[in-house]
């Protein structure tokens, strides 16, 4: 069977959706460009609709046939070996385009917010073609390989317990050798065989990362690239001479955060005023420029402009874009439409438009991923029991507390009548006071105010004693509010895919069933 048309019918389950602004924990930025607010329409191209996807199919419709040949010949080269490989001739085909997300290479995939990265991506991919059958697209995985931030990909929460990659480790995490993680396998329920077979069998992390995402996806279409490759560098190349000599990106995406400043905007990125690394083997540093003389930090490299020139035409992969240059990079030998990405990514791509107007390079749709909070059976039961709403839930712990004493209390526990009748009364003795002397005012404000912090005191100790007639239900809500938002960081960005998939190997395909891909809402997805 299609493996595609099996994925139309997944398990049951119930989606309930929750208003982004709703829930506390997304910046300002993102939901007004979410509501499409006039001030930034600037800072983008085109909003993320399935009508205005054509818009970006006829602005990508110029990609170069020798980037295409490219593309497909390194990812022929990078999934050599392994079985039941994607069509990658597809990508030759001047009508297929790509939607794109990316991540670091996480342990063990991560939190679960990048699988719900790229079941998001897949679904667009679906959606679009579904509206132009005429075009082909195929969805991206951009693993990060250049990341040299090894501590923000070592460790992994799992089964209620935090696992660790320990080591000294430098340079690029894509080539780091992933025969480290045997013991952390050797620690986990039934040695998963998923990620045993894609860590112990390679040599590379980026092999590993490409290994496990191809069995886990590569059945919907999911094709995962590792950019760290001398001829896609290739095509950056005159982006590396420019940024090397000119400076030129640091300059407009300083431009664009004052502009976005301005209009009272808290921004995610800083450019540097050369925002490449020099990437070699376990070195990844930033290449600085003091005076003639181009410095790699950390290290006794040092090069004059024509050196460093020749070094760029001769070794193009030794330079590697940070995040200012990497999207460029991406959207440079990638016939991408759409960028899926989290609630920090969509922000900085928006202050990176006018970069890519300078080097002529289309900007494409930015696109939240799809955010997800899953629910079981069991905890479906307890809030129904409870009687809270899925939206409460995203409350904070002394907020939930007092809405559920507020909806399950048969008591009026606030003070609002008798302060509203103390403070008519202090107004009828202020009248009486100032009439006989006026110096009286203050001693009369200052008791009104003593009095009215008593009354603010009492009301608290009412509503603790109707905490502790609750006490149990409060417990369990605490106790449900914990497993939801573990240590106060939401579900999916602390909690890991084998949570959920070692049990109930059908919860992909129900994240397929509950995902819409163009529908910014925070999902529920209540198992049944």
């Amino acid at each position: 069977m299609d493996s595609l048309q099996a994925a139309e019918k997944p398990p049951f389950t119930t989606l309930h959706t929750v208003d982004l602004r709703t829930t506390g924990q997304f910046p300002a930025l993102l939901l007004d460009y979410l509501d499409q607010k006039a001030p930034l329409s600037e800072f983008y191209s085109n909003f993320p609709t399935l009508e205005n996807a054509k818009a970006a199919i006829l602005n990508k419709s110029a990609f170069e046939t020798e980037k295409r040949k490219i593309l497909v010949e390194t990812l022929e080269s990078q999934y050599n070996g392994l079985a039941d490989l994607p069509d990658f001739s597809l990508l030759l085909d001047e009508k297929t385009f790509t939607v794109t997300t990316g991540h670091q290479l996480n342990i063990f995939t991560g939190p679960l917010y990048i699988i719900y990265k790229i079941v998001t991506t897949i679904k667009l991919a679906r959606a679009l073609k579904e509206t132009y059958p005429e075009y082909n697209f195929v969805p991206v995985y951009w693993m990060a390989t250049e990341d040299h931030d090894f501590e923000e990909i070592a460790s992994v929460h799992l089964f209620g317990e935090t696992h660790k990659w320990t080591g000294d480790h430098k340079g690029a995490v894509g080539k780091l050798n992933p025969k480290e993680l045997e013991s952390i396998l050797k620690q986990l329920p039934g040695k998963p065989d998923l990620f045993a077979r894609a860590y112990l069998e390679n040599n590379t992390l980026a092999d590993a990362v490409r290994c496990y995402m191809h069995e886990l996806f590569g059945q919907y279409g999911l094709v995962t690239l590792d950019a760290d490759h001398t001829d896609l560098k290739r095509s950056f190349l005159p982006v590396i001479k420019e940024e090397l000599t000119n400076s030129i990106s640091g300059k407009l995406v300083n431009e664009t955060t004052a502009k976005l400043n301005s209009l009272g905007y808290h921004t995610p990125l800083n450019a540097r005023e050369i925002n490449l690394f020099y990437l070699d083997e376990n070195l990844r540093e930033r290449i600085t420029k003091d005076g003639d003389v181009y410095k790699v930090l950390n290290t006794d490299l040092t090069f004059s402009e024509t050196e460093i020139l020749h070094l760029a035409e001769t070794r193009p992969e030794i330079f590697s874009p940070n995040v200012i240059l990497r999207p460029l990079y991406e959207e440079i030998i990638l016939p991408n439409l759409a960028y899926i990405g989290g609630p920090s990514e969509v922000p900085y791509w928006m202050q990176l438009k006018g970069v890519f107007y300078h080097f002529s390079v289309p900007f494409p749709m930015l696109i939240p991923r799809n955010f997800a909070l899953y629910i079981t059976g069991h905890q479906c039961k307890k809030v129904k029991k409870l009687n809270i709403s899925y939206q409460e839930l995203f409350l904070d712990e002394v907020a939930l507390r007092k809405t559920f004493i507020e909806k399950n209390t048969a008591h009026i526990l606030d003070l609002d009548d008798q302060k509203e009748e103390f403070n008519r009364i202090f107004e009828a003795i202020l009248e009486k006071a100032v009439a006989v002397d006026q110096t009286m005012l203050g001693a009369v404000k200052a008791e009104q105010t003593r009095l009215l912090h008593s009354l603010k005191h009492l009301e608290k100790r009412i509503v603790r004693a109707e905490e502790r007639n609750h006490q149990s239900e409060i417990e369990q809500l605490l106790a449900l509010k914990n497993k939801l938002f573990p240590n106060g960081i939401a579900q999916e960005r602390y909690d890991n895919l084998l949570s959920f998939y070692t049990s109930d190997p059908a919860f992909i395909e129900k994240l397929f069933n509950a995902f819409d891909p163009l529908d910014f809402s925070y999902n529920v997805i209540i198992e049944e």
